[in-house]
């Protein structure tokens, strides 16, 4: 029998010789396992599973875990103790892509053989907003956060070996998601798979990306009329791909309460599914397959006991929902779908192998549960908040979740939390309270409406949770309390992976050899094709579908659709946040002493790094502080930066880069800064590594901040500091 518990049917056997490369001690798919057995011997054993990340259910994000006929494992050991009946585990993925689509398959393939059963697929920025590598806006920012995918070879390329009616997908892709659906379709389909074969997800939430991540491109109105028409084809032509995943991740990563972060996600789903239903595109008689399709993608916090019972809410009012709003009565529709990774805003910088427990406490929150417990969980590394994490770091993770399991007895039993008085009162309490907001954000017209609104709401709570742990009120271990150490063993040279900065220019230059390559006529057909149907309002998916067969790029669908649709800049949140950062107000009185008022403090994301909470605590703690903000929020080119320095004439300007892009993108706001005469002194926060730090200190950065810098107070003294230092004869 093979370890990680693969029938060897044929349908597996076909995958297996592909990705058959493990040597880390691990038995890859197919070969036979030195495994010892029990009392009884290997016919006693007997553990029957579905090939290869399938399952029976359309669901893509695992396995159908209420369902008797299929929740239940075949476990047969004699005098074992073993229970005969046991669930069968979710599916398990590691978040991961980078530097190029080879590279990527290759750690694809690693993770694979190594009892990974999913993909879930990181993109580089320049691919989730819509831009080539070749692009200005692309500058230092390819292959850094994920596997640039320009092309119909670059998919070829990133799933070699991996036969697409296979393997289950899972794709982080929110603007661009119907263009890599498209790649992905005309890639399956050169390989002579049915799209109606395909299974996995693409994530498809604009909405969080307005109010946390960043990598929108379009309005809201357009934004909803491509997931509306992902969403009418996939019913027509891939049912068991799940076109969207409400993400609630990035909401709590953004400082979502509970309640905000179950409200928001229902209000963004019943904001697309109304659109759906208004759109004719889907009979009545397909709606219920289309809700069953929409699957969510959560996040799990540290304060699992409430992350148990926000689940458990979630499950609840989802099924609620389709009921009452949508008129399902199909069991299986109705169930609360949902993936996980969990949290990320909680690792540390400081003391980092702290986060080792910190992701097992937060893997149990989503698998304890049976009624609500995930189907599929990638973990972050441990390592994250440093950089990129290896393919060893990686596999750390994946090994907690097989620890949990295979060699626990938890899938052995039914919920084991049915019946407790705490977790049912906590788990109504945020129902009711979901509801409320829920009930408000409607009232505003939904969640593409009030945008605005929640992004302030978003902001504040962010300012919360940073007054509590800089007070003290909350604790975190290794940062603001218990900050003793020995020296880790972990750290040093090689803790995290560099991506090669010579990756830009050769996937430059690689692009520059497939334009050349393909047929410009067909090329220019398809745009023409594309660029009708999205004037027309037909759906968009087959012209996308049409344009990755003759070669397109992502930029081109990017072009098209700007012309089109238009661009569009999402409200920051700092005006209407409420924040009040604990111990300002010394720093008030040094600002209100300053000669000469008020310091003026620009602070700008260059490139196109979306993630925005930082920038915006800085803002608002800034603010509070007395001082004069400018912030005109995300993706900012360093000319367009070093123009609103030398227009608004700032006394410090703040850099935000957490895309580790940091050395490219710094030295160019620099260079941009000295041609317009800007002296004023510059200041660079985000994911930056220690060995950094000396180089940004070199070309003349006065402070660097990173993750393990949370006293804000401290922060804005010193901007201010900087700020009089400037001002001095």
């Amino acid at each position: 029998m093979n370890r990680s518990g693969w029938s060897a049917t044929t349908r597996s056997e076909s995958i297996v010789g592909q990705i058959r490369h493990s040597t880390d001690g691990v038995p890859a798919r197919g070969k036979p396992s030195n495994r010892s057995y029990p009392q009884g011997g290997e016919q006693a054993f007997r553990l029957v599973c579905h090939p290869l990340g399938t399952t029976n259910s359309s669901d893509d994000v695992g396995a159908d875990l209420s369902s008797s006929s299929l929740t239940h494992n075949t476990l047969r050991m004699s005098n074992s103790g073993y229970r005969a009946d046991k669930d069968r585990p979710w599916m398990m993925r590691t978040y991961s892509g980078h530097s190029n689509a080879a590279a990527s398959n290759d750690l694809y393939r690693t993770n694979l053989a190594k009892g990974q059963t999913g993909l879930s697929i990181a993109f580089d920025l320049p691919t989730q907003t819509g831009y080539d590598p070749d692009s200005a806006m692309s500058k230092g920012e390819v292959g850094k956060v994920g596997v640039p995918v320009v092309h119909l070879g670059h998919m070829r390329t990133l799933l070699d070996q991996i036969p697409p009616d296979q393997m289950n997908t899972s794709m982080t892709i929110n603007a661009t998601a119907a263009w890599l659906l498209a790649l992905y379709v005309a890639n399956a389909e050169e390989q002579g798979a049915d799209p109606a074969a395909l299974r996995g997800t693409t994530q498809n939430d604009i909405v969080k990306e307005y109010l946390s991540r960043g990598t929108y491109i379009f309005p809201p109105g357009p934004s909803r009329k491509l997931i509306v028409d992902m969403v009418a084809w996939c019913a027509q032509n891939a049912p068991k791909w799940n076109p969207m995943n409400v993400c609630s991740y990035h909401l709590q990563e953004a400082g979502a309460t509970p309640e905000q972060e179950i409200a928001y996600a229902m209000a963004t789903a019943i904001g697309v599914l109304d659109a759906v239903r208004e759109s004719g595109q889907v009979s009545e008689d397909q709606f219920s397959q289309v809700f069953g399709s929409i699957s969510f993608f959560v996040n799990s916090g540290i304060r699992f006991i409430e992350e148990v019972c926000k689940l458990r809410a979630m499950t609840e009012m989802w099924e609620q929902i389709g009921r009452e709003r949508y008129g399902v009565t199909d069991n299986k529709a109705l169930r609360f779908r949902y993936g996980v990774q969990v949290n990320s805003l909680g690792l540390t910088e400081a003391q980092p192998e702290n986060n080792v427990q910190r992701i097992v406490l937060e893997m149990l929150a989503v698998t304890l549960s049976k009624t609500a417990r995930a189907r599929s969980v990638q973990l972050p590394a441990w390592n994250e908040a440093l950089g990129l994490p290896r393919p060893w770091d990686q596999q750390w993770s994946l090994r907690m979740q097989q620890v949990l399991a295979f060699e626990t007895d938890l899938l052995e039993y039914e919920d084991i939390f049915d019946g407790s008085h705490v977790i049912e009162g906590r788990t109504s309490e945020l129902l009711a309270a979901a509801q409320a907001e829920l009930d408000d954000v409607l009232s505003m017209g939904g969640a593409f409406e009030a945008v605005e609104t929640l992004k302030s709401r978003l902001v504040t709570s962010m300012a919360a949770r940073t007054r509590r742990i800089e007070s003290g009120e909350q604790i975190v271990v290794g940062v603001n309390d218990f900050i003793e150490t020995a020296e880790s063993p972990l750290g040093g040279e090689g803790a995290i992976l560099t991506v090669d900065p010579s990756i830009e220019a050769k996937l430059v230059s690689e692009l520059e050899a497939w334009r050349a390559e393909r047929s410009s006529a067909d090329v220019e057909e398809a745009l023409e094709a594309l660029r009708r149907a999205a004037i027309d309002g037909d759906n968009l998916m087959p012209p996308s579908i049409e344009l990755a067969k003759a070669g397109g790029t992502t930029g081109e669908w990017g072009d098209v659709m700007r012309d089109v649709f238009g661009e569009y800049r999402a409200p920051t949140g700092v005006s209407g946040a409420i924040g009040s950062a604990a111990g300002l107000g010394e720093v008030v009185e040094l600002v209100k002493s300053m000669a000469g008022g008020p310091p003026k403090f620009l602070v700008a994301k260059p490139g196109l790094d979306g993630h925005s909470n930082g920038a915006e605590q800085i803002a608002v703690a800034a603010r509070d502080s007395g001082m004069e903000v400018v912030y005109s929020g995300i993706r900012l080119t360093p000319e367009q930066i070093a123009a609103s320095a030398r227009d608004e004439d700032p006394d410090v300007i703040g850099l935000s880069i957490l895309s580790g892009s940091h050395l490219e993108l710094v030295p160019d706001v620099l260079r941009h800064l000295n041609e317009l005469e800007v002296d004023a002194p510059v200041i660079v926060g985000g994911i930056i590594p220690e060995a950094d730090r000396p180089r940004l200190a070199d070309i003349g950065i006065a402070a660097v901040y990173t993750p393990k810098d949370f006293q804000l107070a401290k922060i804005m003294r010193e901007v201010a500091e900087l700020a009089a230092a400037h001002r001095a004869p």
